[in-house]
């Protein structure tokens, strides 16, 4: 069997124009335009409902666009968000989906066996599935996809359901295992820290149009819009001479010498301290404390460095639109 030329690194390997994408008669995705590139990884970001998973079907085939054009330049390969499994063993699971895929049978032992090591799950290879653990499941999960090899790559929240060290252990393993040169690869996450783990470029999806694109740094440190920006975390505001600005706790530290005097709102512990909700005369800010910090009730000053500015009006207009 002749060997197939795969693509080059940075080709477009799959776009779409003004997407639009209906379930249940509803509009779901609206005039979405996209390009996967060859290399890269890219996360796909928003708050539940906002139509990651439909835009996800649609890219993949499984879901038939309402408007607009797809266009893909080699074989895609989806992963849905539940790990489901055969009851074979764990080898059985990765080679049945090589049959289907049309890999000839000398091949899919070793290719099955490449996938596991890469995952970190080698030595599951002889396990009967239904004994796996959540983690685990997710690793076959992944292996079953990536032993494929499909071109274009897209995977729907692949560490759901996870503790926080199962999900840590597996970002770790899967940032190595899904970079390739030759695959376009898009993955559904539920929060920040796994498109800051992962991606090269991150995509923002709310209320089923795409609001932002770019390096994940890059939007952290200048999000285009209020809603953006309150979506990743600014959750602190001021304004002042017709502007508003948006910080996040990093953006607001606790200094006696500081020039705003806020008076503590509320104090919830977390794991290194308290994070502390700050009422001030023209807004509120959120910043961490360490222990033992102020009490409810206090009066202390902080100083803010860094966040971003908007003219109010936006802000207040953005604001209420990612209320409703």
């Amino acid at each position: 069997m002749t060997a197939r030329a795969g693509p080059r690194e940075g080709s477009t390997l799959l776009s779409c124009r003004e997407l639009s994408v209906h379930r249940a008669g509803r509009e779901v995705v609206r005039h979405v335009s996209l390009d996967l590139n060859a290399g890269e990884i890219v996360a796909l970001l928003g708050p539940n409902g906002a139509g990651k998973s439909t835009l996800l079907d649609a890219l993949s085939g499984g879901l038939a666009p309402a408007a607009g054009t797809i266009e893909r330049h080699g074989r895609a390969g989806i992963a849905l968000q539940s790990p489901d499994l055969a009851r074979r063993t764990v080898l059985a699971n990765i080679t049945l989906a090589l049959a289907w895929w049309g890999v000839p049978r000398s091949a899919r032992g070793p290719r099955a066996q490449r996938a596991l090591q890469a995952m970190h799950a080698g030595h599951l290879a002889q396990r009967p599935a239904a004994s796996l653990s959540g983690g685990e499941r997710r690793r076959v999960h992944l292996a079953r996809t990536i032993a494929v090899e499909p071109d274009i790559l897209l995977l729907d929240e692949p560490f759901a359901g996870l503790d926080v060290e199962a999900r840590a252990n597996l970002l770790e393993d899967a940032a190595s295992a899904l970079r390739s040169d030759r695959r376009a690869t898009l993955v559904v996450v539920h929060d920040r820290a796994e498109a800051w783990a992962l991606a090269d470029r991150l995509v923002i999806l709310i209320d089923g149009q795409l609001v932002a694109e770019g390096p994940p740094r890059e939007l952290l440190e200048r999000p285009p819009s209020p809603v953006v920006a309150r979506f990743l975390g600014f959750d602190g505001r001021l304004t002042e001479a017709g502007e508003t600005l948006l910080t996040r706790p990093p953006h607001v530290t606790l200094d006696p010498a500081g020039p705003l005097r806020a008076r503590v709102i509320r104090v919830v512990p977390v794991e290194d301290g308290a994070r502390l909700e700050l009422e001030l005369h023209n807004g509120r800010l959120f910043t961490v404390s360490p222990l033992p910090g102020p009490a409810v009730g206090d009066t202390v000053r902080v100083r803010v460095r860094g966040g971003v500015r908007f003219a109010a009006d936006e802000a207040l207009d953005d604001l209420a639109m990612l209320r409703t």
